[in-house]
């Protein structure tokens, strides 16, 4: 079975949990997996899973789309007006949105001729409802493949252009989520197939050590996320800054980086939190599960940002539970699927300063209970987010949507 996985870029330091999806069903054996990408990435290939994709992903130049656009012209005119139309049709209440989804239409062009050439009788599976999943909606209009995608966070919560369109034309859909699977119920009138997958880890890679914060001395908390709004970075700060029994004890190293370093290591600076804080960029999966071996608590302090993009259920979650680190969220989307407040972790409301240091304070506190936690923690990331569990989901899912007799033609 033949399956092309799209993307917007690769690789993408936050977006291990692709690749490594990508990179399992490649090593089962049953599917000829390919990589594709319709943007350059401005990232290394940081994780040693990304390198061994690296000289394999496929991503079409600019003159190759342009004449891969006169091609489609050429060979499949109505198709081609057709989808023009309707994209122009799906961005006019998000016009700032239509030159990019223009733009994805040309590169396309490109995968739908490429792929029409090489792999014909290929699916498609796009990661992200936007771009790539509105690449293999074109792919489909044009060369007549099937395709499929998984809806995340950003792609349901900020930007629902054509939404309803992908869903209805995908042989099925995928989210990550109950939350997300809900979402996508109330707000899209397909009748598509939603599944919930979600992101698995390898909880081999995550030695399990249960552990309290001790009494005295230094909290060695981390936080692994990238630096933009809604990650909840500025809250985090200023629950730090307001202090409390443990919290003025905590020692804070933040892996990840994005366009808030700047004003982040001066709010820390401004709020007198001094060599609290350590900025530690973007960093290795190897280097974060060493950080979490050595931890006491973890946390990530989500919020709503203003433009309405929130988390979808993070994989650094996993991490740190599969760790057996206490862990501290917000009671945001689907982060109370896998920390279940006083079950597996501490849950504080979003946004809410006062109300994370008290999880936090509580947390430090929790002593010797700290290990029932950490157990259940364990137990129900191998129930549920182990990548071997949540591929044979996924594998399961191909293997039923795309079988002889039930692939879902062409619908034009």
């Amino acid at each position: 079975m033949q399956i092309v996985y799209l993307v917007s870029r690769f690789p993408r330091t936050s977006e291990t949990f692709i690749v490594r999806e990508v990179d399992a069903l490649s090593r089962l054996g049953r599917f000829d997996i390919s990589l594709r990408s319709l943007f350059p990435s401005p990232d290394a290939a940081v994780h040693e899973v990304s390198r061994r994709w690296t000289d394999r992903v496929r991503r079409p130049s600019g003159v190759d789309a342009l004449l891969a656009f006169g091609w489609a012209l050429g060979r499949h005119p109505l198709a081609l007006m057709t989808v023009l139309a309707l994209v122009v049709a799906g961005h006019l209440r998000s016009p700032r949105l239509l030159p990019r989804a223009l733009v994805t239409v040309v590169l396309a062009c490109a995968h739908a001729r490429d792929i029409g050439r090489t792999t014909p009788n290929a699916h498609i599976h796009a990661h992200y409802a936007t771009y790539p999943a509105l690449a293999a909606w074109v792919c489909h209009r044009l060369i007549g493949v099937t395709y499929s995608f998984t809806a995340h966070a950003h792609d349901l919560y900020v930007d629902q252009s054509m939404l309803s369109r992908k869903m209805a034309e995908a042989t099925f859909v995928v989210t990550i989520s109950e939350y997300n699977r809900r979402l996508l119920n109330l707000r899209t009138d397909a009748e598509s197939a939603v599944h919930v997958v979600h992101c698995g880890i390898e909880t081999s890679n995550y030695p399990f050590r249960p552990r309290e914060p001790a009494a005295a001395g230094p909290v060695r908390v981390l936080c692994v996320a990238s630096l933009q709004e809604y990650k909840g970075h500025e809250i985090l700060l200023r629950a730090l800054a307001a202090g409390g029994t443990g919290v003025d004890r905590i020692e804070l190293d933040l892996i990840g980086d994005g366009p808030l370093r700047e004003s982040l290591t001066e709010l820390a600076r401004d709020l007198g939190l001094g060599e609290r804080v350590r900025f530690l960029g973007a960093r290795t999966e190897v280097f974060v599960a060493e950080k979490l071996a050595s931890t006491d608590v973890f946390v990530l302090p989500s919020v709503v940002a203003a433009d309405g993009q929130m988390e979808g259920l993070p994989v650094a979650l996993m991490e740190a539970l599969a760790s057996g680190v206490p862990t501290v969220s917000t009671s945001l989307s689907g982060i109370p699927e896998i920390i279940v407040d006083e079950v597996t972790g501490a849950l504080a409301r979003p946004g809410d300063v006062d109300d994370l240091r008290r999880a936090l304070e509580a947390t430090i506190a929790r002593g010797g209970e700290a290990t029932r936690l950490a157990d259940a923690g364990r137990e129900l990331v191998q129930r549920e987010f182990e990548l071997a569990v949540t591929l044979g989901e996924l594998a399961a899912l191909f293997d039923h949507y795309l079988g002889t007799d039930q692939v879902r033609r062409p619908k034009r």
